[in-house]
């Protein structure tokens, strides 16, 4: 029920100009789904895919024409990366997670036209588009994954001989749930530094001249990481 007052009331509603204030949100993340991303790609339209993760899971399989920034270097150069970057960036991971920190990142350093796609890889290959494949590798998440239940598993064991190795279960469930909580996850940064994810030796200018100097045509461009 709507209350009606006189005109002049001291109870009246307030004229709803008067009312309205500006929100204070961020803006959206923009996304971009596989089969969209394709057809641009096969239109030969101004994008730039930029890989973010680690150099072992871009050789194991990568979107043709895809950069590999891993994304702690980015985060590390995004400066260098955002004065050159003046097209339509999609950023790609596994599943999203690292895309979404990427975009955060090159965000808030100035950078405009930041697309994600959806998925990731995950939705890049469920929709049975084009990848360049070579050797196997396990994704970063089953690294993780792998790491912290065999610790849990040998702390929970190992406390029937020292009781106090059930602390080290406690504290890796603590980390996975700060994890989820903060969007971040440590134990991965980590793993990523390890010879086997790290691939090939990463060159800063090689990957800036590419992204600056190559041409545009997806099927003409060079990868950073190819061997």
């Amino acid at each position: 029920m709507v209350l009606q007052y006189p005109r002049g009331h001291l109870l009246e509603p307030l004229p709803i100009l008067m009312l309205e204030r500006p929100l204070m949100t961020e803006s959206p993340t923009a996304t971009v789904d596989p089969n969209s991303l394709h057809e641009s790609i096969d239109s030969g339209g101004p994008v730039r895919i930029v890989d973010v993760r680690t150099p072992g899971e871009f050789e194991s399989v990568h979107i043709p024409g895809a950069y590999n920034v891993p994304l702690d270097l980015l985060r590390e150069h995004r400066d260098e990366f955002c004065a050159h970057l003046d097209e339509n960036v999609v950023l790609v991971c596994r599943s999203g997670q690292r895309a979404g920190q990427a975009e955060q990142a090159l965000r808030e350093a100035g950078l405009p036209n930041l697309h994600i796609l959806e998925g990731g890889m995950l939705g890049w290959e469920s929709a049975g588009l084009p990848v360049n494949r070579g050797a196997d590798r396990w994704d970063l998440e089953r690294q993780v994954r792998l790491v912290a239940g065999s610790l849990v598993l040998g702390s929970v064991l190992g406390s029937i001989a020292v009781p106090k190795l059930k602390w080290l279960a406690a504290g890796i469930g603590g980390g996975l749930t700060f994890a989820a909580l903060s969007d971040t996850c440590a134990m991965g940064m980590l793993l990523s530094k390890l010879p086997y994810n790290r691939g090939a030796q990463w060159d800063l200018q090689n990957v800036v001249t590419q992204l600056t100097g190559g041409p545009s045509c997806p099927a003409e461009r060079k990868l950073a990481w190819s061997r």
